[in-house]
């Protein structure tokens, strides 16, 4: 049942397209990404000092999907690849009510503390720093948000944005 004619290396015993095995084909989607902090942290050991990278990342679809990953690599591409796996474990679907949220939700996570708000149509994403980049990616175009905990860390404020984001209601 084997095709012995020259020129049809590239087909399979039923005629189709041979599949390539050694290229992966990556599965398209829709998913916006952005790397929120990518910093060098430092291991001391016996001999010097061990560098490696820690990178936050966010990823969301405008839809209503968004997760925040922690990857950590040798180099900087490996410790992104790593984060976007974690983003697509931790991805959280939330129901938006038109261009905003349904209503007015506060949490905190460490140091962070967060407040977001509903806001009327064309009022605009009033948010600053990691909250701004949660929300844009999740789809939220009309809120307003405060961090109201003082830390600067970016991470930190990332997920008590996605801690505030859970307990919204449908």
């Amino acid at each position: 049942m084997e095709n012995k004619q020259p020129g049809n290396q590239n087909r399979n015993s039923f005629g189709g397209p041979r599949p390539n095995r050694f290229r992966k084909e990556k599965p398209k989607d829709d998913f916006k990404e952005k790397v929120l902090d990518l910093r060098r942290v430092t291991r001391v050991v016996a001999g010097g000092k061990r560098f490696r990278f820690r990178t936050t990342l966010i990823i969301g679809d405008g839809k209503g999907t968004v997760g925040v990953g922690i990857g950590k690599g040798v180099d900087v591409q490996a410790s992104i690849e790593k984060a976007k796996i974690d983003a697509r474990k931790k991805l959280l679907k939330i129901n938006l009510k038109g261009r905003t949220i349904a209503h007015e939700v506060e949490a905190k996570f460490s140091a962070a503390h967060v407040k977001i708000k509903p806001a009327d149509e064309g009022h605009g994403l009033k948010a600053g720093g990691a909250v701004r980049v949660v929300l844009a990616l999740a789809g939220v175009k009309d809120a307003t948000s405060k961090c109201l905990g003082r830390t600067p860390n970016k991470l930190t404020n990332a997920l008590a944005t996605m801690e505030a984001l859970k307990q919204l209601r449908a």
